[in-house]
């Protein structure tokens, strides 16, 4: 990856589009080197997808609650997320070290449907114990990374 490489994400984030012509105004790369970079980004599997990101409160999932389990469990942990994962309305989840095996984050669309997302945690045989944590105010949310970086760190740190 190569200082226009980290450009082209960095304004990605920044904009929240990959449209080619929004990217040649912020950069000033010729619109044609960015369909090219970009695919070749895709290739590599920096850039996963072209989804649209979602407003989860204006959708009506404006609930966050933050959850620490811990479980025994045997065999690859992997395997005991999957668990986790399938638990609806969890929409990240972290193996972790020290005291707390895993953090997961769910978004729901009222507090009400918290104990549901309790119970269905503790349901799974392996999760000893839980504790949530509520959010009263997002302070951010972003989805990518980049966003949250100055253009010169991100090139001092990510190219060759």
């Amino acid at each position: 990856m190569d200082e226009r490489d980290v450009r082209l994400l960095k304004a990605i984030s920044d904009l929240g589009t990959g449209s080619p012509e929004r990217l040649h105004e912020e950069t000033g790369i010729p619109v044609s080197t960015i369909h090219y970079r970009l695919n070749n980004l895709r290739e590599d599997g920096v850039i996963e997808n072209d989804l649209y990101d979602l407003d989860h409160e204006a959708l009506g999932l404006g609930v966050t609650v933050i959850v620490e389990v811990l479980a025994s469990y045997e065999g690859p942990y992997e395997e005991f997320a999957d668990e986790l994962l399938a638990v609806e309305g969890v929409t990240e989840a972290f193996f972790t070290m020290g005291e707390t095996d895993f953090v997961v984050l769910a978004r729901l669309s009222s507090s009400d449907t918290v104990e549901r997302l309790i119970s269905d945690f503790e349901a799974i045989p392996e999760v000893e114990r839980t504790n949530s944590t509520f959010t009263i105010a997002t302070l951010r949310d972003e989805s990518r990374a980049p966003a949250t970086y100055d253009l010169d760190t991100l090139i001092e740190e990510l190219t060759d």
